[in-house]
């Protein structure tokens, strides 16, 4: 039995939800005062944590869906087409580092949802002790919230990016999700979870849920589709089956929006800068540097590289095509 320590507020932990849902992996799910203990097991004290059977604790979510692949055989989420597989951990490394700033972003830059949601949060992790104590939390932690607003690039300067990427991405979603749920067959990958946890708290913030509402109705439903798909069988796409349009279009938002800022990021820390400056869609943006990022972008090309003559020669016409192959491409 694993147990899952995490909160309905934090995407990565509705991501692991999700996947162990899907995979049918026992799980327990620990949520509120009981969580806390779990983030004095960790060097990095963030959510989710997951507990081993063994006792062990773990986390960083892209990591442990892999360890949960290598120990669990059974209704995998990684395609078993290398090309496939590699295109799947793209998008979902997409959504982990750049669409979880729509996320911090509409929850934290307007008043509205900052109330609403700092009070929401405060509620989930104290499950009690009166209104006066969660609304004083409530506020101890939003202001903490906003003040980090410029530190992770969720500023009122670089919003039209982030929220015009976003518009992009739910617009390929919305087109997709009215012929089928998944994006490499009749079963989800982890891109599909991926991106699931960052959408997942658009769906329930203020002012990014009416947007969804509004805009995007059934990537809106699609949300509760994937939080538990543990009924699904389904299967993948053969190898050479044709790529789903959404494929390209995602792909496109990783090429002209990603790779920039990842290549800006890792170039910004190399010259020992603290900030650094992109041009995207049209549309500035500007953040300090993370080193996180840089592991992000070598793990990437060392995935690419990696891969055979076979699945290259499938990818790379696709990959030049959306703008990601040459941040890929190194050496």
């Amino acid at each position: 039995m694993y147990r899952i320590n995490g909160a309905l507020g934090s995407p990565y932990s509705m991501k692991m939800r999700a996947v162990l849902r899907y995979r049918r992996i026992a799980h327990l799910w620990i949520h509120g005062p009981d969580a806390r203990d779990a983030l004095t097991k960790v060097r990095a004290p963030v959510i989710p944590i997951m507990e081993y059977p063994d006792g062990s604790f773990h986390n960083d979510s892209t990591p442990l869906i892999y360890d949960l692949e290598a120990r669990h055989a059974e209704r995998s989420i990684i395609p078993p087409d290398s090309a496939r597989a590699f295109i799947a951990h793209l998008i979902e490394d997409f959504a982990d580092e750049w669409v979880t700033k729509a996320m911090f972003g509409y929850r934290w830059l307007q008043e509205v949802d900052q109330i609403q949601m700092s009070r929401w949060l405060a509620f989930d992790a104290l499950k009690g002790g009166g209104l006066r104590e969660s609304q004083g939390y409530a506020e101890h932690f939003r202001a903490r919230q906003v003040g980090r607003m410029a530190i992770v690039g969720c500023t009122v300067e670089n919003f039209p990016l982030i929220e015009a990427s976003t518009r992009a991405l739910l617009g390929a979603l919305e087109a997709h999700v009215v012929d089928r749920h998944c994006l490499f067959g009749s079963r989800p990958s982890i891109a599909e979870f991926g991106m699931f946890g960052q959408l997942s708290q658009l769906g329930v913030d203020p002012t990014a849920q009416f947007m969804m509402r509004k805009d995007y109705p059934y990537s809106y439903r699609w949300l509760l589709h994937v939080d538990d798909m543990s009924g699904i069988d389904g299967a993948w796409d053969v190898g050479d089956a044709p790529l789903s349009p959404i494929i390209t279009a995602w792909l496109k938002q990783v090429g002209e929006v990603y790779m920039p800022f990842l290549l800006a990021n890792a170039a910004a820390i190399e010259a020992g800068q603290e900030t650094f400056q992109i041009t995207a869609m049209g549309l500035p943006y500007t953040q300090g540097v993370f080193k996180y990022q840089v592991k992000c972008l070598a793990d990437l090309r060392a995935r690419y590289a990696a891969l055979g003559g076979d699945a290259k020669a499938k990818l790379d016409p696709l990959l030049m095509e959306t703008g990601c192959l040459a941040a890929l491409n190194v050496g």
